[in-house]
């Protein structure tokens, strides 16, 4: 793993850390066990989609608002209050006897998970300095990101097969608790902003959020032209433009329209928005091809994503220490080819894949995909928040972590589209897979032609 200098420092980190693999995991580790909650709760697989959709979109709904929220009564405060709602919810989850009490409980997890989060890389910048320390940092926060999606099918799978599916729920507990006990004893306090809040814009972001992933989530069940797709994509379009028009006249508004002004600080962000789709969509495919295709149980597929992890965590060993050297753009653009070219070769695999095909055909371009993502979002993340303003840090987590859940929604809902016309998974993966690279090429180009170096300690700003 990655090392963090400065002892004191390195408590800090780990909890910062750990906060975010917890929020990453409960993205994926639901998945595995939705067929026995669905026999268990009696939900069709419409009613199942919303025990995922409902996170989904409470944390992507709310994530700017939070934002200014950490801003306005302090970071670990958010924190705090974000990852207690966050177990709390978990356990009532893994209590619920009914299908409306765990969406609700869904729900309210990604509403506590949306107000911690964009504290979390909000403190991890400002209790770490600028250099070698935060690029160490930065790369165990990528670790969690890129891992989380990985680890929560593995977790998720074992659970369900040796504990039941409640205890996908429960286990946030007993990594929950650990997580607010350090916080309180090792995060310092940052200083609060005194803003007053923009209402409208608030708003107009949580319900044009909102629109946007239950558009993307819902196109993929219902297709791109259903009433409800439609109607979704109006809305958001609509709560879009009031947006901007609150944020133009708003002395503090939860979106500053300067990130967006200049393809400068835009092209690092809107990378996060189609880096993520690419990733996920490669996870989620590449699921189907194990289990659907090649007649691997969830343990097994999970096992399959393990080498994507050490790939991961190989990157995060070196990123660190390249990133004086070579600079953000050098080595994000790495890490972005590697993507590219890890999902190109999963989708030559796929596409001649069969009963007969080995296991090592599937985990080398694992390995590849997750040195790629290993060396991607260390370096884009680090972009994004040197750019930022002091001001607007927490501003510039938000619509970070926002897009990335954005990004995740909309790269599945056109990709599962894209599976449906090239005839399922058995003979249409090859084709989505190779579409899912589209995604990662988009970001190389955003990235690589706009991205800056981030300064050395001592030096301003170009």
């Amino acid at each position: 793993m990655v090392s963090v200098r400065r002892g004191s420092v390195a408590p800090a980190v780990m909890v910062l850390v750990l906060t975010q693999l917890m929020f990453v995991v409960d993205t994926s580790i639901v998945n595995v066990a939705l067929p026995d909650i669905g026999r268990e709760l009696g939900l069709s697989s419409a009613g199942l989609s919303w025990v995922v959709t409902a996170y989904a979109l409470a944390f992507g709904g709310l994530i700017l608002l939070s934002g200014k929220a950490g801003s306005m009564i302090g970071p670990r405060r958010a924190l705090v209050l974000g990852v207690a709602v966050f177990v709390i919810a978990s356990v009532a989850g893994g209590l619920a006897g009914s299908a409306g009490i765990l969406v609700a409980a869904r729900t309210l997890q990604g509403a506590g998970a949306a107000l911690a989060a964009p504290s979390v890389l909000v403190l991890l910048v400002g209790i770490t300095a600028p250099g070698p320390q935060r690029s160490r940092a930065m790369a165990m926060f990528v670790l969690a990101v890129g891992a989380g999606a990985a680890l929560g099918l593995l977790a998720g799978g074992v659970l369900t097969q040796t504990l039941g599916w409640r205890w996908v729920m429960f286990v946030n507990a007993p990594i929950g608790v650990p997580v607010l006990l350090g916080a309180v004893r090792t995060l310092p306090e940052r200083e609060r902003r005194r803003t007053s809040l923009d209402v409208g814009g608030a708003a107009a972001s949580i319900l044009a959020m909102v629109a946007l992933v239950l558009a993307f989530t819902s196109a993929a069940d219902q297709g791109w032209t259903s009433p409800l797709v439609l109607g979704a994509f109006a809305v958001a379009v609509l709560s879009l433009v009031v947006l901007v028009v609150c944020e133009r006249r708003h002395p503090y508004p939860v979106m500053p329209l300067a990130f967006l002004s200049a393809m400068r600080s835009a092209g690092p962000l809107l990378s996060m928005l189609v880096v993520p789709a690419g990733q996920v969509g490669f996870l989620f495919f590449t699921t189907l091809l194990t289990q659907q295709v090649l007649g691997f149980t969830p343990v097994r597929t999970g096992l399959a994503l393990v080498p994507f992890t050490l790939g991961l965590i190989a990157t995060n060993q070196l990123t660190p220490r390249l990133l004086p050297r070579l600079g953000e753009r050098v080595i994000g653009s790495a890490g972005l080819s590697g993507l590219v070219l890890g999902i190109v070769w999963m989708a030559l695999v796929a596409a001649g894949a069969g009963p007969d095909t080995s296991i090592v055909t599937v985990l080398l371009p694992s390995v590849l995909l997750g040195a790629g993502a290993g060396a991607t979002f260390a370096p884009v993340t680090a972009v994004i928040m040197d750019q930022a303003p002091a001001e607007h840090i927490a501003a510039a987590a938000a619509l970070s972590q926002g897009l990335q859940q954005l990004g995740g929604a909309m790269g599945l809902a056109v990709l599962t589209s894209v599976l449906a016309t090239t005839g399922g998974p058995d003979p249409g993966l090859g084709a989505t897979l190779l579409a899912t690279a589209a995604f990662p090429l988009a970001g190389l180009v955003l990235f690589g032609v706009w991205a800056r170096r981030v300064p050395a300690p001592g030096t301003t700003r170009a």
